[in-house]
């Protein structure tokens, strides 16, 4: 119970940091939070502490947890790792000869949904889940610990503007793609599909972020 509490604070608060929603310098109180989520101050702290170690906020001694500020490097840095990563994680998956990619299937529609129903919050967990699952099914726990370590530092400013919007329902599309060629091992093909799917949101990312540091 207190896992699964964890996990739905430690969601709703990486949801608010990296979809901008809780700006840099904003503060994060564990009794605070636990009031206004209506749960016990353990599994705030928990996912609070986790998230610190993440990289998205940091400890300050009697004060709670502060919202730590992006720079355009660390942004790169993350689609550079998460390009090389995501896409040999990938190519793993084409080239197995037996997979099952039919939970994929289902994540896709969810996605779908979200995006259907304008819900940008679910719309993240959503696209989450369907590259955790993706990821899982090339066997290997360290990439996937990586691969989702790393998204889940990547701040996704601008996510809800109107090129953000554009970007998820292209998106939609591409999940489904994305389950084609890996099923039939097309290792080309989903390669490059999976740099586009993932470089696309780099420009909006990037923009949202300066108009962030210029103002």
């Amino acid at each position: 119970m207190e896992n699964n509490l964890r996990e739905q604070v430690l969601q709703h608060v990486r949801s608010e940091i990296i979809s901008g929603h809780s700006a840099p310098g904003s503060m994060y109180s564990v009794p605070s939070l636990a009031v206004t989520l209506g749960v016990s101050t353990t599994p705030v702290r928990e996912a609070l502490l986790e998230l610190a170690r993440s990289g998205l906020i940091e400890p300050l001694r009697n004060r709670g947890f502060r919202v730590v500020a992006p720079t355009l490097a660390q942004l790169r840095n993350l689609f550079d790792m998460r390009e090389l990563l995501e896409v040999y994680a990938a190519e793993v998956v084409a080239l197995k000869r037996k997979k099952d990619l039919s939970s994929l299937k289902d994540a896709a529609d969810y996605v779908a949904k979200t995006v259907e129903n304008n819900d940008v919050s679910s719309y993240l967990e959503a696209d989450r889940r369907f590259h955790l699952l993706l990821t899982e099914q090339a066997d290997n726990e360290l990439l996937k610990g990586t691969v989702m370590s790393l998204r889940d530092q990547m701040r996704l400013y601008g996510i809800s503007s109107d090129a953000g919007r554009e970007r998820q329902r292209d998106s939609v599309s591409e999940h489904y793609r994305i389950i084609e060629l890996a099923e039939i091992g097309d290792v080309q093909g989903l390669s490059q599909l999976l740099k586009h799917h993932i470089r696309s949101w780099q420009p909006i990312f990037t923009e949202a972020l300066l108009q962030s540091i210029r103002s």
